[in-house]
């Protein structure tokens, strides 16, 4: 693979839990006073502890100064894309453009069909996905939407207000047509989780992407790669994900970076959220960020 030459971030997912949203708030405002870049919020509206997304959102950057907060990622069923676009746009205006929007095509059908959705087919909501990302691109850069596909009809918008900064639209996706709409129409692709697609898994995602962008006239290092990492710090072995000491947490996510094509990493820590943060941007962030930017000066692999 390659390495597409992006910055490297770093966020930090929270849970959504209402019972816990209070130690989220803290992990927020930990990753923030640690330096990270982002935090990242699902978006599971059917399951009756889960807060909001967008909600979510509004309130942890409301809480905040500096750091970023997307949605990862919110469901397209669910939620009008014209709606969408309007909360995604007013949230970045309202914080000076603190928010991007990762929005997903909605994997779990008889969830969405509990909340009076009609069900899709998996070709349906390829192109109401694709169609919904065209829709929303436009709505995030303002002036007046017109759009007439088979799935969405939007008539003549006046969309607004535009945010300082231009929000990214990122997209969640595993299977082979969403990958290529990644490629054709998306800022940014959000991968599942490591433990869901594991790194001998990424290559042949990250060609589907690329073959699409060049198809449809685009550079691949247009698109981010985001990476959602589950794991323990200082494990040994156990638990989901990564489970190994802080270097060798490095050297893996530096590794994932310069030859899968990675610039963002989420963490998803297992347990003692707090504890494991501080070691992820203590300890992790500033070394992977040295590997990368050696390997980068001197075209060698990271061991």
């Amino acid at each position: 693979m390659t390495d597409y030459g992006h910055p490297i971030s770093f966020g930090v997912s929270i849970d959504p839990d209402i019972a816990e949203f209070a130690k989220s708030q803290q992990l927020a405002l930990a990753a923030e006073a640690a330096g990270l870049d982002l935090v990242a919020i699902q978006d599971h509206p059917y399951q009756p502890q889960h807060v909001d997304a967008l909600t979510a959102a509004t309130f942890l950057a409301a809480g905040t100064e500096r750091i970023g907060v997307f949605t990862d990622v919110a469901d397209l069923q669910l939620r009008s894309p014209v709606m969408l676009a309007k909360a995604a746009a007013s949230l970045a205006a309202l914080t000076g453009g603190r928010f991007d929007l990762g929005v997903g095509g909605g994997g779990l059908p008889d969830a969405i069909r509990t909340m009076g959705v009609p069900p899709k087919t998996p070709g349906q909501v390829v192109a109401y996905t694709e169609e919904s990302m065209q829709v929303i691109r436009q709505a995030l850069d303002g002036g007046t939407v017109r759009f007439a596909g088979a799935q969405l009809v939007v008539p003549g918008y006046a969309a607004g207000p535009v945010p300082p900064r231009r929000v990214g639209l990122w997209l969640g996706a595993q299977r082979p047509r969403l990958l290529a709409v990644v490629g054709r129409a998306a800022d940014g692709w959000i991968s599942p989780l490591n433990i869901y697609i594991p790194p001998r898994e990424v290559p042949s995602r990250q060609r589907i992407i690329d073959e699409a962008a060049v198809a449809a006239g685009r550079s691949p290092s247009d698109v981010r790669r985001i990476y959602n990492v589950i794991g323990t710090i200082g494990g040994r072995g156990e638990g989901p994900g990564l489970s190994m000491s802080a270097d060798d947490w490095a050297r893996t996510l530096a590794s994932w970076a310069i030859e899968l094509g990675f610039d963002t990493f989420v963490f998803w820590p297992v347990t003692d959220h707090l504890t494991q943060l501080g070691m992820f941007a203590a300890e992790i962030v500033p070394a992977v960020r040295e590997l990368v930017e050696h390997a980068r000066n001197s075209s060698v692999k990271v061991r």
